[in-house]
């Protein structure tokens, strides 16, 4: 049953720096959100994928946050201009691994022509989000 109004869902741990708002329980809104754990964010996101949700991002959208990138299809995912996206290494390689592996080929190819992945963070905002994401209506 869709709902009348805008539901807030806290993602415990997982989105504590996140503001996350899932309107008629089918777009999630993310902004500010720092990311965290990599494990914790790629089973989120790949369980939200799997509900079939919508992701508008808002603001930005780093580190652990950015593995949405390979899990929610990329039709379902929108920008406004205050979108951004903030690439780095994560601190264990295995981390690592999921991040590279989350991205395709064409964010892969902006993230290395703006440097590769190193400590300090990349970041993707408009026009560039623009190139890769639908507009949000």
């Amino acid at each position: 049953m869709p709902l009348s109004r805008p539901l807030t869902v806290l993602f415990g741990l997982l989105f504590t720096s996140a503001s996350c708002t899932v309107a008629r329980a089918e777009t999630i809104d993310v902004s500010d959100n720092h990311g965290g754990s990599v494990a914790a964010y790629n089973a989120r996101w790949t369980e939200l994928a799997r509900q079939g949700v919508n992701v508008r991002i808002v603001g930005p959208c780093q580190s652990a946050c950015t593995v949405l990138l390979g899990r929610i299809p990329r039709g379902r995912i929108c920008v406004t201009p205050e979108a951004s996206f903030g690439f780095h290494l994560a601190h264990r390689a295995d981390a690592t691994t999921t991040l590279r592996r989350a991205y395709a080929a064409d964010i892969t190819s902006w993230i290395n022509a703006h440097g590769g992945l190193t400590q300090d963070f990349i970041w993707m905002r408009a026009p560039d989000t623009y190139r890769y994401f639908k507009k949000c209506s």
